[in-house]
């Protein structure tokens, strides 16, 4: 028996405590710098566990890591565990139905992705105690992935500057490892300030801080056209300065998301909307505050790490489904949307071609896919660490084909067995790479020589405010 299937043993071994991790994080649905309970939870088993835990990283109350082990190499496994604002969903439901009193849930499955890189530290840390194995192992509770780009505080402040290997997955529709492309984004607040007045008595005495916000939306909105095409910025009015359409706003507040492929064609855009909510200041006779609170870098897929990665998922594929899990997944398959549908129907035909009709039939793709698909429009704060240390992540099934991100079907399948299959799956596939890495250190090196080579000169291009702090907003 070799490592991989003795380590796939172990988790399989305590399998039903991390899916009671994975399910009470899924109920306790905390987002950005508010996942307490979610972090206390995971920080306690690792103690439990022996790991050395150290919690509230970087200025992130939430934030921990717990390591075992001492020396070279140093193996950063990356959990996250926030959830989204306005996803609240009952679990097993194929309708939307939010959970009462409750506002938020895990539409991007990251209470899977903290408990397998947990669970894959965990398999490790008894295998190396059996047998002897120098080096250390360290799981990052990383918190508000979403929206704050919690890492990139971590990595500004010095936490991944001992690691040489990093490793990580997210879930999703297919397997695959993560290439290189996800966008650098930054979050910027944009706050206008006015002058209050009555609408209809003195509307001339007024300076409306909603217009200057709707003006400079407006202003951006013809930027569109005068941008590269791999661009996106999309925009939330937070703040529209009251209810009451007789009153002249005095203050209104929208937030921006800005993203491009590098950081440097961030910055620009960044620099040219800014110019837009200036001269809605003042066209509108108002003043704007900009507050940027948030910078993801772009993600660099590690090609050693990576090869790795590919190889021990082929060793652990396929998962395995039975009839009653693909008819769980066929039911939430058949309420996406028609968008989704098509947009699943191009991705069959770039992986099997004319034999689209057939993969169709199946609601779970249980293979790796190897096509080059092109990397992702999203953005993610794994992108940093990737920037610092030699990084590799890759995608497990964890929900039906076709599932959009960041809907309320993600959330409705997040405790369900598909979820739990992947999430275990992910965690054998971390801990057989991190094993890898442990005991051989020419591959070590050679992951240091293609992250260099990959860099080409390049510096981590840290785009935080040097005021910028980790806080709720």
């Amino acid at each position: 028996m070799n490592h991989t299937q003795q380590l796939a043993e172990r988790i399989e071994a305590k399998r039903e405590e991390f899916i009671q991790i994975s399910d009470k994080i899924w109920g306790f649905a905390e987002s950005r710098f508010q996942e307490f309970q979610s972090s206390n939870l995971q920080a306690e088993y690792m103690k439990a566990q022996g790991f050395r835990v150290v919690q509230g990283i970087a200025g992130e109350e939430t934030a921990f890591t717990a390591e075992y082990g001492s020396g070279k190499p140093v193996v950063a496994l990356l959990g996250e565990y926030d959830a989204l604002s306005g996803l609240s969903q009952q679990a097993d439901r194929p309708e939307h139905c939010p959970v009462e009193g409750c506002s938020d849930g895990h539409g991007c499955g990251h209470n899977l992705l903290g408990t397998a890189s947990l669970a894959a530290a965990v398999a490790l840390k008894e295998y190396m105690e059996e047998n002897h194995l120098p080096g250390t192992i360290r799981y990052y509770g990383c918190p508000a992935e979403e929206n704050a780009g919690g890492k990139a505080f971590l990595v500004r402040d010095g936490a991944f500057q001992d690691c040489d290997i990093a490793i990580t997955w997210h879930p999703g529709w297919m397997n695959q490892v993560t290439p290189s492309g996800s966008l650098a984004n930054f979050r910027v607040f944009y706050t206008f300030h006015g002058k209050s007045s009555h609408a209809a008595g003195a509307p001339h005495l007024g300076r409306s801080a909603l217009d200057g916000v709707e003006i400079m939306d407006v202003g951006v909105n013809y930027m569109r056209e005068h941008m590269i095409d791999e661009a996106r910025i999309h925009y939330a009015i937070i703040n529209t300065g009251g209810t009451a359409p007789n009153v002249v706003q005095s203050e209104a507040q929208v937030l921006y998301a800005i993203r491009a492929p590098k950081v440097t064609q961030v910055k620009e855009l960044f620099e040219r909307v800014n110019d837009c909510a200036r001269g809605a200041a003042l066209i509108t006779g108002t003043t704007v505050d900009i507050k940027q609170v948030a910078a993801y870098s772009d993600y660099r897929a590690n090609d050693v790490i990576s090869q790795r990665l590919g190889v021990h998922m082929d060793e652990l594929l396929p998962i395995g489904y039975t009839e009653e899990e693909l008819a769980y997944a066929k039911k939430f398959q058949q309420v996406i949307t028609d968008l989704d549908r098509e947009n699943l129907k191009e991705t069959a035909k770039k992986l099997a071609g004319k034999d689209s009709a057939q993969l169709l039939e199946q609601p779970l793709f249980d293979f790796r896919v190897t096509k080059e698909l092109g990397g992702g429009k999203g953005s993610t704060d794994v992108g940093d660490v990737s920037w610092v240390v030699p990084t590799g992540q890759f995608n497990a099934v964890t929900w039906a084909a076709g599932t959009p991100g960041h809907a309320w079907q993600i959330v409705a399948q997040g405790k369900g067995p598909v979820a739990h299959k992947g999430m275990l799956f992910a965690a054998k596939v971390m801990a057989a790479t991190a094993y890898d890495f442990l005991t051989q250190p020419d591959l070590v090196q050679q992951a240091h020589q293609a992250w260099l080579d990959d860099l080409d000169g390049e510096t981590y291009p840290n785009a935080l405010p040097a005021d910028a702090k980790p806080e709720i907003w």
